[in-house]
């Protein structure tokens, strides 16, 4: 039985400069992820959004690869968020489980689609998380709103709450790749079994909808939030706009009058 772990461990991992000084054999490169072999049988795999899975190592071989990686770590990551998967060797099988994946033999991209599944179930664990601290803030508004029939948010930090959602928005469709198959399953029937069944397994699609079903949500509420804010400056505008008319009719009365 083959342990793999995936970890989240910084907000982003420099890819270009991890190629640079990571002395580990090379298997597959591409601008977003590295995959190393560090010994037989033992693999490390790097994404640019921060998170690397390990193959058939040691805790102790883990951190020192961790010790390894983190110069090239932005905001590394004291709490990490894991996912765990074991992988069997049986001959002729090829089965997935929750808690384990067999397969007919120790083949590096067999081990890749593992890996790489595995890794996005953690992004998706991280995003998660994300998008239910901005829910429970964006409800917290809307309950102000309820009670108080105002909003207590400025339009400034509105605007930056857009665009922190449209950031993290952008971050998920950059990196997960739920609906995409890698380019090595294409020609292959196993691997591409293996594949689809690692992403039934992980409910990787339906994580991923609910997801982006709260970035909707939120995105709703904040438009919303928008036009009251709006409507608000413009009826305090038609106010100012009204009170200069009638300083101006007054100082022509007042004129005409002395």
């Amino acid at each position: 039985m083959f342990p793999v772990v995936a970890y989240q461990i910084a907000n982003t991992i420099n890819i270009k400069a991890s190629k640079q000084q990571l002395q580990w054999q090379l298997l597959f490169q591409d601008s977003d992820e590295l995959f190393y072999s560090s010994s037989d049988n033992k693999y490390i795999y790097l994404f640019h959004y921060g998170i690397i899975s390990f193959f058939n190592m040691s805790n102790v071989e883990i951190d020192d690869a961790l010790a390894l990686i983190q110069p090239f770590c932005d905001n590394y990551l004291s709490e990490k968020i894991t996912e765990e998967l074991s992988v069997v060797i049986q001959p002729n099988t090829l089965e997935v489980n929750f808690e384990s994946t067999v397969l007919p033999e120790l083949n590096s991209e067999m081990i890749r689609l593992v890996m790489l599944n595995t890794t996005q179930s953690v992004a998706l664990d991280r995003y998660s998380e994300i998008t239910q601290a901005l829910i429970s803030e964006t409800n917290e508004h809307t309950k102000y709103l309820e009670i108080n029939g105002r909003l207590n948010i400025s339009g400034n930090k509105l605007k930056r709450f857009i665009g922190k959602i449209l950031n993290i928005k952008n971050k998920i469709s950059e990196n997960l790749y739920i609906f995409d198959s890698p380019d090595s399953t294409w020609e292959d029937e196993q691997l591409n079994k293996l594949n689809v069944e690692l992403k039934k397994t992980f409910d990787l699609k339906d994580r991923y909808h609910l997801i982006h079903n709260r970035i909707e949500i939120i995105k709703e509420n904040l438009e919303l939030f928008k036009d009251i804010l709006d409507h608000r400056e413009s009826s305090r505008l038609e106010w100012i706009i009204i009170i200069l008319i009638l300083v101006e009719v007054v100082d022509m009365f007042i004129l005409k009058l002395f």
